[in-house]
């Protein structure tokens, strides 16, 4: 049996015993889920520990209370996973400083759909399944508490959520800048030197971002690309052009795991995930307490989910500036099969392997059209309306990003069919009566950052 730990940084680390052989991958799997701060407690990991070798436990990362991570095991990539690993067999361990609901009180912020306590959701979860997910609350960034929980759990696996996963929050002011930062960067440090220090075997899967490549003029590789200049060659890091603080805290994370893969032996899966849409899986629909969350903001909300609750209140779709920006997107279950299946085929000692982790690609007023051929299917009539483009960033551009090696690996999409299309919309107008219209049109510009703290107006 595997055990996983999941912290709010996005790490899942399976235990020392998974690895059986080269070919050989998990048959069960514990999997904590905790916020990453300054320990790997607070990332989403995963430890995976063989049935044979030794007896399910359950470990968890506690971190200290600094604003470290958003996206963990109580967050919107992080929970789904959570319950999707615990389903499959891990014994999952949440540890998360539950910061990312601390940024909708300071903000003014909520989900569409109404979520209930941490406590209330594991609660819930093993009511209905029997399977039991612990929580411990702290901060990862806190190497002491990581340190503890790495002795104790001796993951194999560490599944890395545990970061502020937001552009635009990264561009409000200096002091969230510098939060994201730091946050992401000596979390990932700190997960870093604990495997290398308590479980060399410790395989990392990191999420990553797409938006590490930007925008080039030519095809987006998976990672490496292999140039030839003045007779000679060799196969490099794909160029990163980042376009935002967060951006370029995942720029920093890339490099800093790249290099402990070299000099330490670490084994690490890189996910650049694109853009993700939708907010039911299997499990999270099984009942209204395990419910994810639906951010609909110009924060933390993403494009098509914004699109879908714009609609459903009848307000029009904001595409920003021409509406050419191309990205990779893909659906919320797609984003718990990637990271299943990269516990499932470890990388070597030594690897640092890149899966550009999207099914899709789309343009913004690509996805303003599909939106409003939806809505009248549902006879909602929806407008769309140009608005100043708060970011910078090309609005007509190419854009082909490979992404082969999860599919080699055998995912199965779920692509942006009407009837996908239409379930997201049916979701917005169940909950439209919760929508905060003042929160739908972009509040945060990159050229208007400055160096006092702000406040999103009300």
């Amino acid at each position: 049996m595997a055990h996983l730990i999941s912290t709010s940084c996005s790490v899942s680390v399976p235990s020392r015993s998974q690895f059986c052989s080269k070919e050989q991958s998990f048959v069960g799997a514990k999997v904590s889920f905790a916020s990453f701060s300054s320990r790997i407690c607070g990332l989403p990991s995963k430890k995976l520990i063989h049935r044979q070798d030794r007896s399910q436990r359950v470990c968890t990362i506690h971190a200290t209370t600094l604003p470290l991570t958003e996206e963990g095991g109580d967050g919107y990539c992080g929970w789904a996973t959570a319950l999707h690993l615990s389903k499959k067999g891990y014994e999952v361990a949440i540890v998360d400083n539950l910061v990312r609901r601390n940024f909708d009180q300071q903000l003014g912020l909520d989900s569409l759909t109404p979520i209930v306590s941490i406590h209330n959701r594991i609660r819930r979860w093993k009511s209905i399944t029997g399977k039991t997910i612990e929580l411990y609350i702290g901060d990862v960034c806190d190497f002491e508490f990581l340190s503890e929980t790495f002795k104790s759990f001796e993951p194999t696996a560490v599944v890395h959520f545990g970061e502020q996963r937001s552009a635009p929050y990264s561009m409000i002011d200096r002091s969230r800048a510098v939060y994201t930062q730091h946050n992401n960067v000596i979390g990932t440090i700190n997960v870093l030197f604990a495997i290398k220090e308590y479980s060399e075997e410790c395989h990392l899967v990191k999420l990553g971002t797409m938006g590490e490549y930007g925008t080039p003029n030519i095809d987006i590789e998976e990672g490496y690309i292999t140039i030839n200049h003045n007779g000679r060659s060799d196969t490099l890091p794909y160029p990163k052009q980042a376009s935002s603080f967060y951006h370029l805290s995942k720029v920093h994370d890339s490099n800093n795991i790249a290099f402990t893969c070299k000099a330490w032996g670490i084994r690490a899966t890189d996910l650049n995930q694109g853009v993700v849409y939708g907010v039911r899986t299997d499990e999270t629909d099984m009942h209204e307490e395990l419910y994810n969350r639906f951010d609909y903001d110009g924060v933390f909300g993403t494009a098509l989910n914004r699109f879908c609750v714009q609609a459903a209140v009848g307000h029009p779709l904001t595409v920003y500036g021409k509406g050419g920006q191309t990205r990779g997107y893909l659906d919320i279950r797609d984003t718990v099969q990637c990271v299943e299946l990269a516990i499932a085929n470890p990388a070597q000692q030594g690897e640092f392997r890149v899966f550009n982790q999207f099914t899709e690609q789309f343009s913004v007023n690509e996805l303003a059209a599909l939106v409003t051929k939806a809505g009248a299917k549902l006879g909602i009539d929806v407008k769309t309306i140009s608005v100043p483009n708060p970011r910078v960033e090309a609005e007509e551009h190419y854009y082909n990003a490979k992404h082969t090696k999860l599919i080699e690996l055998g995912l199965q999409p779920h692509l942006l069919s009407d009837s996908l299309l239409d379930s997201v919309l049916n979701v917005a107008v169940k909950f439209k009566d919760r929508v905060d219209t003042k929160q739908i049109m972009p509040s945060v510009s990159w050229k208007k950052i400055g160096v006092k703290p702000k406040t999103i107006a009300a």
